[in-house]
């Protein structure tokens, strides 16, 4: 099962950091966010990825075109008028990465779909490139596999920050929305498991994919929330990528499970 990674947005709220990278590329502990969470992905065995570029996609493409030389140990041979150069050792990780432009002004909705001929009639998943989690994707999968609906979405206990989940206790999402005064706080962390027939209700680059695609769904009954209560943070501002990168840094990051 490929995995979808959106990284396209302009990380406006992180602005001290995105105005060089894209958000997905700002480090922690010396590595990227986005690894971090293909990591978690990689561990459970998924090492198929779709990453829908933007935003200073360039960085994306180049950070990837030297990740293998950047994990081996080489020797550079120039004597006698060779360029040769040997590879040692390889620590890579066993992945197939694919980057696409997916438009610079692209919402969420249109850089999903703009990658549909790369996922073809399959099952795939889907996240965001901006959070790290410890959320158990196996489970997530055969969670997905047991209720046949078209798309599962990762819910999480997260405070009244964040658009809210009205989840039946069947665990069907009755409806997805913004929150008011009144509201619990599970909310939507990405790590989804769609159907293919997702991308038929995603209509073009103009499309959210939280508004429109997900609250048809919703009102189809076939969206369903996975309840993770482990560990989940965002990566929003320059203050939650200190606390992230604190964890990281005390060898207590909850996310790193490889």
């Amino acid at each position: 099962m490929k995995v979808i990674l959106l990284a396209g947005g302009f990380g406006t709220r992180i602005s001290e950091e995105s105005q060089f990278k894209p958000k997905p590329m700002v480090e922690l502990g010396g590595m990227p966010i986005l690894w971090h969470i293909m990591k978690l992905y990689s561990h459970h065995g998924f090492n198929e990825f779709i990453i829908c570029a933007g935003y200073k996609q360039h960085v994306i493409k180049e950070y990837f075109a030297d990740y293998f030389l950047h994990t081996s140990d080489v020797t550079y041979d120039f004597t006698n008028g060779k360029n040769e150069m040997t590879v040692h050792r390889n620590t890579s990780e066993p992945w197939k990465v694919t980057v696409v432009d997916t438009g610079l002004n692209t919402m969420t909705g249109g850089r999903v779909k703009r990658v549909r001929d790369y996922i073809g009639n399959e099952p795939f998943m889907l996240t965001y490139g901006d959070g790290v989690s410890d959320l158990d994707i196996t489970a997530l999968v055969n969670y997905h596999r047991s209720h046949g609906k078209l798309v599962t979405m990762s819910a999480y206990n997260a405070g009244q920050r964040f658009g809210v989940l009205d989840v039946a206790p069947d665990g069907q999402i009755r409806e997805f929305r913004e929150k008011t005064q009144g509201d619990g706080s599970l909310i939507n962390i990405g790590f989804m498991v769609c159907q293919p027939a997702f991308f038929d209700y995603i209509e073009g680059d103009a499309t959210v994919l939280e508004k429109a695609p997900l609250e048809a769904a919703a009102k189809e009954g076939q969206l369903m929330a996975y309840k993770h209560s482990g560990f989940w943070g965002c990566m929003d501002t320059v203050r939650e990528k200190e606390q992230l990168e604190k964890l990281w840094a005390g060898g207590q990051a909850p996310w790193k499970v490889w």
